[in-house]
């Protein structure tokens, strides 16, 4: 049993926002009340015990002047298992989720072999399954993520697969994609799209415009962007298929996703914390640890990504973590891979430059992070609530620390915020009841 007293308890299902004990007992929350004495702890031990249940040993957390949100849920990660695991593996990747105050994570399908197959998708759910947080698997569209011939969707989703995704790659056949979508339909799972046109990228990972041009590389342009996802929402709301547009970057692209939501589409947008943080200039300082695909652009396009967050056009934040090697990173810029690590910044991210400057409240920034990935993936959201599970995440909102590349729980430190001071300094990530992470 674990009782964490005297928290803030923060709840973007219930709507709560209040100082109130929480009670676990094995994997459930079993009571959230004003003051839970001994003699309440007592109480529910003995109905356990007479309903068979044998409680364990008590635990309490003093969580005064601490968050007690539901476990965070990131849905976009890479944990590169199988296949590239000197960046990442999964246990490696579960224990950055942890101490990133994530109890959800889904993976992606770019593994070696792509997850486009019932035996690949077996290896990362049992791998999974003995990490300690809860790890969904997505399978790819396209047999090899070649773009020409669609995977077996109906048995991989009967199999598990959270979702399907060719992410890394934008599908290009036009037919292709509407079949997908429409199986998609009739299996009620959602497909996520990587959006960028390779006609229209002519320098992976920097944003086309004044930092391409100082730096004397091709870049890839907001059209790279914006025509797929154009086309991409108009068979989406042709088809009533569920569709995520993946890390949106593009102003242009928000303003899309925003129309078609009013035109009826089912569609969901991704933002990652470094595109609502960083523009293209971050490329100029951090070198290829801001080399990312699809690029950070200019202030005009972070300010209107914060601008969809606010109006729900964009409903998830996602880290899109991606750990390559210190030796990958220090390749020059056209040769180095895209991508950072990000489970460990980004609740402090989205504290920083959501909460801490008024865009959002703290209950918005954690709807973001909590109900809308589940309810994309056909998950019941994480609530402080009696009787749900206990997936918990106590954390100090203004509470400071500083990134430090030594004290990554991820194999890879591809961050441009080592060194950086944020807040949301995290305490404890509980998990099925369980004690995950504890600073």
């Amino acid at each position: 049993m674990i009782l964490i007293k005297g928290g803030r308890v923060v709840d973007p299902v219930t709507g709560t926002d209040a100082l109130l004990d929480v009670l676990t007992e094995g994997n459930r929350i079993v009571a959230v009340e004003k003051d839970i004495t001994d003699e309440n702890v007592e109480l529910i031990r003995k109905n356990l015990e007479e309903a068979g249940e044998a409680p364990g040993k008590l635990m309490t957390i003093d969580a005064s002047g601490l968050v007690v949100a539901p476990g965070l849920m990131d849905a976009h990660v890479h944990f590169r298992d199988p296949g590239f695991t000197y960046k990442e593996d999964i246990e490696t990747g579960a224990a950055a989720a942890a101490r990133g105050g994530f109890t959800t994570v889904v993976c992606m399908a770019n593994t070696k072999p792509v997850v486009d197959n019932v035996d690949t998708l077996h290896y990362i759910q049992e791998k999974g399954e003995k990490t300690g947080i809860h790890l969904l698997q997505t399978a790819t569209v396209t047999v090899g993520m070649q773009g020409n011939q669609l995977t077996d969707m109906v048995k991989l989703a009967s199999e598990g697969a959270a979702g399907f995704t060719d992410d890394g790659l934008p599908i290009m056949n036009d037919n292709l994609l509407l079949a997908a979508l429409i199986k998609a339909k009739v299996l009620d799972l959602p497909i996520s799209l990587h959006e960028e046109d390779p006609e229209y990228v002519w320098g992976a990972g920097v944003n086309k415009g004044k930092v391409s041009d100082a730096l004397n590389y091709g870049g890839a342009s907001r059209t790279a962007e914006d025509s797929m996802v154009a086309r991409d929402c108009a068979i989406a709301l042709n088809t009533g298929a569920t569709l995520c547009i993946q890390h949106i970057s593009s102003k242009n692209s928000v303003e899309l996703v925003r129309t078609f939501k009013k035109l009826g589409a089912d569609i969901h947008a991704e933002a990652t914390p470094h595109h609502f943080t960083l523009t293209e200039d971050a490329v100029l300082k951090y070198g290829t640890n801001a080399r990312m695909n699809p690029p950070v652009r200019t202030e005009e396009d972070r300010l209107a990504i914060i601008e969809g967050l606010k109006d729900g056009t964009i409903d998830i934040i996602v880290t899109d973590h991606a750990p390559h090697s210190k030796e990958e990173k220090a390749l020059p810029m056209d040769k180095a891979p895209s991508g950072i690590t990000g489970l460990e910044t980004s609740l402090g991210l989205g504290i920083k430059s959501l909460v801490q400057t008024g865009e959002l409240s703290l209950m918005q920034l954690l709807e973001c992070m909590v109900v809308n990935p589940a309810l994309l993936y056909r998950m019941e959201p994480g609530s402080i609530t009696e009787g749900t599970a206990a997936d918990i995440v106590i954390f100090g909102e203004n509470e400071t620390w500083t990134v430090k590349e030594e004290e990554f729980a991820s194999k890879a430190s591809n961050s441009p915020f080592i060194g950086w001071e944020l807040p949301g300094k995290i305490h404890f990530t509980i998990c099925n009841g369980n004690i995950v992470y504890e600073a």
